[in-house]
């Protein structure tokens, strides 16, 4: 593999890549990949305003309309970088690839995190701080149904979230969990001579993929320090993420390319840098609802 400046990861790199951020994210799990272009997309979501007519033999038809509804998918700059031995340069190519087997690994995991941090909370990945480029694109800012969070019963939550969505006309097809609600979900029992667990399939932490035949991941992403335990809705419809195919490798020789204050040549070292163009929208943020633990 060759690792010149601006070269571009493979295309069976790049697959790997989102194949191992869509086993970490619980948006990319949940929801539809869409490719995105560098200039973004548009979305419609089509309402149809009434039923269908019936109509008698002769009769006269009526109008029923319809109502459309963009969403303009933007792309965003990600990067992530790291500083590695200059030896990398001079390593044979079997030793490269590993190198960067490694760095691919490891920018999949903080890019699976780094998409529900910001999808779900409008944060900065890194710093943890609101991100004016983000703005209002997130499920914290869109998603006004909540449920208040009940430690006790924390499966009644679950119900009043579903009736609320069904009762806006939405469906539901999965559900995001911080460990601490699955840890609340995995305490119930049956009280009375039985006393067994109502979730069993929660126990010990376990991740089981599918609760009630509902879709869900455990994911300590949907809090983040905030109020949000878990949210439901219907992300296989409703919400929408993807990548602008072209994800870059840099391989930069001088310089301070991280603002370290530390010259690359005066240390012997290299740096790796990848960036990736990531967009998402929230078709109808009415199909989700938020528990929050209030008072957080």
């Amino acid at each position: 593999m060759t690792t010149s400046r601006g070269n571009l990861f493979e295309p069976e790199i790049v697959t790997d890549l989102i194949n191992k951020v869509t086993g970490k994210s619980s948006l990319a799990l949940l929801s539809k990949q869409v490719p995105i272009p560098f200039n973004g997309q548009k979305e419609f979501t089509f309402t149809m305003d009434s039923e269908i007519d019936v109509v008698a033999e002769n009769g006269k038809k009526t109008h029923g309309g319809f109502s459309i509804e963009p969403l303009t998918i933007v792309p965003i700059k990600v990067e992530y970088g790291a500083r590695v031995s200059d030896e990398f340069l001079y390593a044979t190519d079997e030793e490269k690839i590993n190198i960067l087997k490694s760095f691919n690994d490891g920018y999949a995991k903080k890019l699976a995190r780094g998409i529900d941090l910001m999808a779900f909370h409008g944060i900065n990945p890194r710093s943890g701080a609101a991100s004016d480029v983000i703005g209002n694109n997130h499920f914290d800012s869109k998603v006004t149904q909540t449920v208040t969070f009940d430690e006790v019963n924390p499966d009644a939550n679950i119900e009043s979230a579903v009736a609320t969505i069904q009762g806006a006309g939405g469906t539901i097809t999965g559900m995001a969990m911080d460990p601490q609600f699955s840890a609340k979900l995995a305490a119930m029992r049956t009280g009375g001579d039985t006393n067994i667990r109502l979730f069993p399939e929660l126990a010990w932490g376990a991740n089981p993929g599918s609760i009630n035949g509902l879709q869900t991941d455990i994911n300590n992403t949907v809090s983040a320090g905030k109020e949000d335990r878990a949210i439901v809705g219907d992300f296989a419809n409703m919400f929408k993420w993807g990548y602008a195919k072209q994800i870059p490798l840099e391989v930069i020789k001088y310089g301070d390319p991280d603002n370290s204050g530390k010259d690359l040549k005066g240390y012997n070292q290299v740096y790796l840098r990848s960036e990736t163009y990531l967009g998402w929208g929230i078709m109808d943020a009415s199909s989700f609802a938020i528990i929050k633990k209030v008072g957080e």
